[in-house]
């Protein structure tokens, strides 16, 4: 998730579009970026100082010359390559008459760098961004055109993406495009703009317009020209501006949380894409020996918190798909035991910063016992990325909210990416199992589109259940990690006592504390265990308790069994997790709602824990 924006008029190009960028650091701050437009030639300065980037930035561009019409500018959250200075945007061609910036992913850049380097370009960059403005440079010779170049460069595109691009050869002229990535533009008196999110305009325009996919955008001086892919016009309707700058950032929403909740089809739809190639599963960033990873004969994942819950679900798939033995460890316990890891035991650890400390040192001490170590993060370039042997990224995008929403799912979905790579090459599943697998992953982004709008169901349910002191969670098989996160979840939140417990251990202890008032979540996912869980289902209800089930569409039996029902999609058994997290999370968010609490900071919390 990068943030861009761009201006065409007036005389202050530049300052507008530093302001822009402060604006949109919420949206990824790797890296930092601006291109003008200055005669017949581009001036770009470029800063990668992690969270200070847009202030380096700013430092970069004292001799950047004055009074500049036209420009674009970029803030990063990197995905492909490091967050390096030659990593961030604007990218140019090779002869430096063309800049461009990108908010998306490529997913066919692989191929496209092989054909244009076969034409003799020559690449300064590891990001899939780069191969679009080599293919304008390409497309340019042409006609010289810079809307028809566009328009014939989209089609060779596969992913994700919103561009804007400049020329030396075109003064006063922007051309932007959008597939999936948001795209907005607006304009007042003599001056055009562009950017990803509304608080890059603000201050600027009173209205935007939102660019539907593949369409092309001309903005010149005062004016903007939509027209599709067969150069058609199209008609756009405006949309007033009415948020503050406060409320543009969480992208019209109340709060981050929820922002990001709604962000979880994209941000899976992200962490997938490009993840396969020629039929086998691609994880570039892995950067392991297929014969180390045929050779492995143990699996150790290591994390804290929702982390370590994605890590009990990921598990699960590598013992079904890849048939390798996997341990799943809290991080900062498995530091000091004396763990059985050698050679053959490949180590994941999972964090969400990359910095958790406990998950750091844990892998550190698995380095230094010779096993093979993979990192799972979401930020490109973090401590544990440079330790590791191989990175799978998460590409969920900034997470502002302390408790963990998008990222977790994220971290499931790239285990299980994981777990189908290790079974590809052990041959432990088919071609066509696996096929069939990455097919259930991809569905997983419009299921997730289903639930992430639907939150009546679970506010309804927190004003009946709100009063409650008392929450046991309990699930079985691949419920159980569901169960120990929307526990989590809870506690994060709203502060209130819950414990996540597999059903199964029940009749064990747990029992002996439910009476009424207290409040069992009940996660009945599809296959052998639901039956076992109807029954502890009626153990509880016959105790007094309330039950909430989070159960899928086609399961009818709980209707009779449970108090209040929060349904999921039906999707194939491993990837149903993803989706059962997610109630739980408006669950959580709607009980804390109610009682008042802050949920981007709750109280003795911190988004990165970086002390033991």
């Amino acid at each position: 998730m990068c943030g861009i924006i761009g201006v065409v008029g007036g005389d202050r190009a530049l300052a507008t579009i530093l302001e822009g960028l402060a604006r949109l650091e919420y949206r990824g701050y790797d890296s930092a970026g601006v291109a003008l437009q200055s005669g017949n030639e581009l001036w770009s300065a470029r800063a990668a100082d992690g969270t200070r980037s847009v202030e380096a930035l700013v430092e970069r561009c004292t001799n950047a010359p004055a009074n500049m019409t036209v420009g674009i500018g970029h803030t990063r959250w990197a995905t492909h390559g490091n967050p390096t200075e030659v990593n961030a945007h604007p990218h140019l061609d090779c002869g430096n008459r063309i800049g461009l910036i990108h908010n998306g992913i490529i997913e066919n850049h692989s191929e496209l760098r092989e054909h244009l380097q076969s034409l003799g370009h020559g690449f300064r960059s590891a990001t899939d961004t780069e191969v679009m403005v080599h293919l304008m440079e390409e497309e340019l010779k042409i006609d010289g055109d810079l809307v028809q170049a566009t328009r014939r460069m989209l089609p060779q595109l596969r992913g994700a993406f919103a561009v804007a691009i400049i020329s030396a050869d075109h003064p006063n002229q922007v051309v932007a495009a959008r597939r999936v990535s948001p795209l907005i533009v607006g304009s007042r008196d003599d001056v055009s703009f562009l950017g990803s999110d509304i608080p890059a305009l603000m201050g600027h325009v009173d209205e935007v317009y939102a660019i539907e996919e593949d369409h092309v955008v001309d903005l010149r001086p005062g004016t903007i020209s939509v027209t599709d892919l067969e150069g058609n016009t199209v008609h756009v309707e405006p949309v007033t501006i009415t948020w503050d700058i406060e409320v543009a950032e969480k992208g019209g929403f109340k709060d981050f949380m929820t922002k990001e909740i709604h962000e979880q089809p994209e941000a899976i739809a992200a962490t997938l894409a490009d993840r396969t190639r020629d039929g086998f599963v691609a994880l570039d960033e892995l950067d392991l020996d297929e014969e180390d990873l045929r050779t492995i004969d143990k699996v150790v994942i290591i994390g804290c918190g929702s982390s370590y819950h994605a890590g009990l679900v990921g598990k699960f798939a590598i013992e079904a798909w890849g048939k390798l033995p996997t341990e799943v460890d809290i991080a900062s316990e498995f530091r000091y035991r004396d763990a059985i890891f050698d050679a053959s035991t490949l180590v994941v650890g999972v964090s969400q910063s990359g910095e958790t400390i406990d998950t750091l040192e844990a892998i550190k001490k698995a380095k230094k016992s010779g096993s093979k170590v993979i990192a799972v993060s979401n930020i490109v370039g973090a401590s544990m990325t440079r330790e590791a042997d191989g990175t799978i990224y998460t590409r969920a995008g900034l997470e502002v909210s302390v408790a963990s929403t998008k990222t977790v799912l994220a971290q499931v979905v790239a285990l299980e990416l994981l777990a189908l790579r290790l079974a590809e090459l052990r041959g432990t599943r088919s071609a066509e199992e696996i096929a069939e697998a990455m097919a259930d992953l991809q569905a997983l982004p419009a299921a997730l589109t289903q639930l992430v709008d639907a939150s009546e169901g679970p506010e309804a349910i927190a004003d009946a259940v709100g009063d409650a002191q008392d929450f046991f969670f309990l699930g079985r098989h691949l419920g159980f990690p569901v169960a120990l996160e929307g526990a989590l979840k809870l506690k994060e939140i709203s502060y209130l006592r819950a414990e996540g417990y597999p059903a199964g251990e029940l009749k064990h202890g747990p029992i002996a504390l439910i009476e009424p008032g207290v409040v069992v979540v009940a996660i009945v996912l599809s296959g052998p265990m639901a039956e076992k869980m109807y029954s502890n289902i009626a153990e509880v209800k016959a105790r007094g308790a309330t039950v909430i089930c989070v159960a899928e569409d086609s399961d009818h039996i709980v209707d009779s069994l449970a108090d209040y029902v929060l349904r999921i999609p039906d999707v194939a058994e491993l990837v149903a997790p993803v989706l059962a997290m997610v109630p739980l999370q408006q669950l959580a968010y709607a009980i804390a709602q109610a009682k008042g609490f802050d949920v981007d900071r709750p109280r003795n919390l911190a988004k990165t824990v970086t002390v033991e």
